[in-house]
């Protein structure tokens, strides 16, 4: 079957291609509300964009409406953000505040989350995450109904059975951690305890298991 987005509803290009570009990493956002309470937020548009800064990138939809969402309404007043890594142990939380809760509401008071105090930014950590990462928002893009966030990660929080100190690996596998498949009311979610690896060659190695590469057509 080929199909050209550009025939297809909004609806019919969200849940075809959310299927497809799987597993995608979920930003559970902490931002603050005007009147200082927590925002709690979970995109599954997102994803690392580079490290020299360390950036990321969060595509955040609109309401029905085509009304801001309250993350991207505090990212443009405040510019601060923290995201708060999602595992099996927090995903109920984490879909809870995916609710389609009135604005101005706190997921965070809603639930009755713990937070914790970042360091370099306002909006707090959620406790339950077992790291985080605290950022600031450097621009927002907007192509047609889509809302592009780049942001500078700052400082990064994990509880010290997930890492090696002295070589700074990350246990992922331990963590739990959970990416999001097929979008909508009724997606899934993949773990990250079993995974497999796959050596990447250098040219050199690669040239003497190959010994005769096929000449380019």
């Amino acid at each position: 079957m080929q199909l050209p987005l550009f025939d297809l509803s909004g609806s019919q290009k969200y849940h075809l291609l959310s299927s497809l570009v799987v597993p995608r990493p979920i930003a559970w956002v902490t931002t603050l509300n005007e009147d200082g309470s927590v925002n709690a937020a979970p995109f599954s548009y997102f994803n690392l964009m580079g490290e020299d800064p360390p950036l990321v990138v969060l595509g955040i939809g609109k309401r029905p409406g085509g009304i801001p969402k309250d993350t991207v309404r505090n990212l443009h007043r405040t510019r601060e953000f923290v995201l708060n890594i999602v595992t099996e142990e927090n995903a109920q939380a984490m879909s809870y505040c995916g609710t389609d809760f009135p604005a101005g509401v706190s997921e965070v008071t809603a639930l009755g989350l713990a937070t914790e105090p970042s360091v370099l930014v306002k909006p707090p950590r959620i406790a339950v995450s077992p790291a985080q990462i605290e950022g600031r928002e450097l621009q927002t893009l907007l192509i047609g109904g889509n809302q592009v966030v780049m942001g500078e990660l700052l400082f990064v929080h994990i509880r010290d059975e997930f890492i090696d100190a002295s070589t700074l690996r990350v246990h992922t596998e331990k963590m739990g951690i959970i990416g999001r498949l097929q979008g909508g009311l009724t997606g899934g979610y993949s773990r990250t305890r079993d995974p497999f690896l796959l050596k990447r060659p250098t040219y050199a190695q690669w040239l003497a298991e190959n010994p005769k590469p096929h000449a380019p057509e």
